[in-house]
C-alpha cells in the first residue's frame, strides 16, 4: 500500500480508460460528492473496478498499489448530473418518431459528453430503452445511464388504464408516468376516477406515479390521491401555504422543469444561446438555421400557446424559490428530449434558472445529484460515497462559486471509464 503525500508524482496526465479495471485515483481536486456538503479541497477519490472505493482529504487517504492516478489540482470534480425528467431515442435534428437503438446510443452519448450521466426517460420508451436500460449496470459503461417509463399511460375506461399500467410493469418498467394536463384549455384531462385506479394499480405493481400536470388544483388532487412525484412546475398559480404542507407532509419530490417552458417560445427570436461555444459543440448548424426562420419565429411570436407559457415559467420559477425555502424537495429535470429541447445543454441551463429562482448553486448541484438519485430510488448513483458508482465531472473551474462553471466540462466519466469526446 502507499499514502498519498503533498506534492504526489503525476503518473499519468492524460489517461484514458476504455474499461475500468483496477483502481484509479483523482488526485487534488476540489470534490463536490453531491451529499450537500460543503465542497473538499485538496481531496482524492478513488474508484475501483467502477465503484467509489474511498474518497477524503489527500493526507488520509492510502492507494492501493498498481492504483493509476490523475492529478487534478485545481480542477473540480462532481457527480455526474442527473436528469429526473427527460426523454430519450425519439428525435433526431428537429423530427420526432426516429426510436430505435442507435438513435438512443447517439443521444446518451451526448448527454454524457454534456456531463449528464444518468437520464430518467418518463414516457414514450419502447423495448430498445428497456434492453438498454437492462444493460448498463457494467464496468465498461462510456454513455448515461437510461432508466425508463414505459408508455405514458392513457384510456377511456378503468379497465384500459390498468391494462397499461400492467403492460408497463410486466416489461420491466422503474415508474409510471401519466398526465394530468389540458393542454391550456385544448385537450380533454384524464378524469379523475381514471387517474385514480391508475394509482391503485402502480401501487399494486409497486412502482412510482409520475405526473405531469400544469395547475395548483391538480397538484394538490394528485397529492391527495397518492403521486409519487410531481413532474412539472404548477404554473398558473403561487403555491400556498396549504400546498406546501401537504407536499412537505408526504415529502414528495418536485421537478421543475423550467426549461421545458423555455423551449416553447424562446425561439421567437435568435436564442442568446446560440452564441455559447458550449452549446455549438454539439449542435448540427442546420437545426440552428432551421430555428432561425422568420416564418418560424413570426409563428412563435404571435402563439398564444408560447406566450401563455412564457408567462408561466414567471409563475413557476417563484414557486421553485417557496418550495425550496420551505425545504420541500426538488430535483433537477428538464423534459428534453422532444425537438429543440436540447439534450445536455439543457440541463446546464437548467441549474442557471435554478439559481436565478434563488436557489444558491450547491443547492442546485444537490437537486442535480444526490436529491435526483434520492427522488428516483437510484440508491448507487448520485453522490461519491464509497460502493456507489463512479459516475462523475472533471470541471476546470467550480460550480459552487458560480453555476456557469458546470460547462467548464474537461472530462467525463461513468463507471471509471473516460467518456469518449465524440
Amino acid at each position: 500500500m502507499k499514502k498519498i503525500i503533498i506534492g504526489f508524482a503525476l503518473i499519468l496526465a492524460c489517461f484514458q480508460a476504455t474499461a475500468n479495471e483496477g483502481t484509479i485515483a483523482f488526485v487534488g481536486a476540489t470534490i463536490i460528492d453531491g451529499t450537500g456538503a460543503a465542497p473538499l479541497q485538496d481531496g482524492v477519490l478513488v474508484i475501483t473496478d467502477g465503484r467509489v472505493r474511498s474518497v477524503g482529504p489527500r493526507s488520509e487517504v492510502t492507494l492501493p498499489d498498481s492504483t493509476r492516478v490523475l492529478d487534478l489540482s485545481g480542477k473540480t470534480i462532481m457527480p455526474g448530473l442527473i436528469n429526473a425528467h427527460g426523454h430519450v431515442g425519439d428525435t433526431l435534428g428537429l423530427e420526432g418518431g426516429q426510436y430505435n437503438r442507435d438513435n438512443l446510443l447517439r443521444q446518451l452519448r451526448l448527454y454524457a459528453r454534456y456531463g449528464v450521466t444518468t437520464v430518467v426517460s418518463l414516457g414514450g420508451d419502447g423495448e430498445e430503452g428497456f434492453e438498454l436500460r437492462n444493460e448498463q449496470f457494467r464496468t465498461d459503461l462510456q454513455r448515461a445511464r437510461l432508466f425508463v417509463a414505459g408508455s405514458v399511460v392513457t384510456g377511456d375506461s378503468e379497465q384500459a388504464i390498468r391494462r397499461e399500467v400492467n403492460r408497463n410493469a410486466d416489461m420491466g418498467a422503474d415508474f409510471i408516468k401519466v398526465r394530468i394536463d389540458d393542454n391550456l384549455g385544448r385537450t380533454p384531462k384524464l378524469p379523475r376516477p381514471l387517474f385514480e385506479a391508475l394509482v391503485d394499480q402502480a401501487q399494486l405493481r409497486r412502482l412510482p406515479v409520475a405526473v405531469h400536470l400544469f395547475y395548483l388544483d391538480d397538484a394538490n388532487y394528485v397529492l391527495e390521491a397518492g403521486a409519487d412525484l410531481i413532474a412539472h412546475s404548477i404554473r398558473d398559480l403561487g403555491v400556498d401555504q396549504d400546498f406546501i404542507g401537504r407536499v412537505s407532509e408526504r415529502d414528495v419530490c418536485y421537478i421543475p422543469t423550467l426549461t421545458r417552458e423555455v423551449s416553447t417560445f424562446v425561439y421567437e427570436s435568435e436564442p442568446a444561446f446560440f452564441s455559447d461555444p458550449f452549446f455549438l459543440a454539439e449542435v448540427e448548424p442546420d437545426i440552428i438555421e432551421e430555428l432561425l426562420s422568420p416564418e418560424r419565429q413570426t409563428r412563435m411570436r404571435n402563439s398564444e400557446t408560447a406566450q401563455a407559457y412564457k408567462a408561466g415559467l414567471e409563475v413557476a420559477m417563484q414557486n421553485l424559490s417557496r418550495l425550496n425555502d420551505a425545504g420541500v424537495r426538488i430535483a433537477m429535470g428538464t423534459d428534453t428530449g422532444p425537438p429543440a429541447r436540447f439534450q445536455g445543454y439543457f440541463e446546464h441551463m437548467e441549474l442557471d434558472l435554478m439559481v436565478e429562482s434563488g436557489m444558491s448553486p450547491l443547492e442546485a448541484i444537490h437537486a442535480a445529484t444526490g436529491v435526483a438519485a434520492d427522488c428516483m430510488g437510484l440508491s448507487d448513483l448520485g453522490t461519491l460515497v464509497p460502493g456507489n458508482w463512479g459516475d462523475l465531472v472533471v470541471l476546470a473551474s467550480n460550480p459552487t462559486a458560480d453555476i456557469a462553471n458546470t460547462k467548464t466540462v474537461e472530462s467525463v466519466w461513468i463507471a471509471g471509464n473516460r467518456v469518449p469526446d465524440s
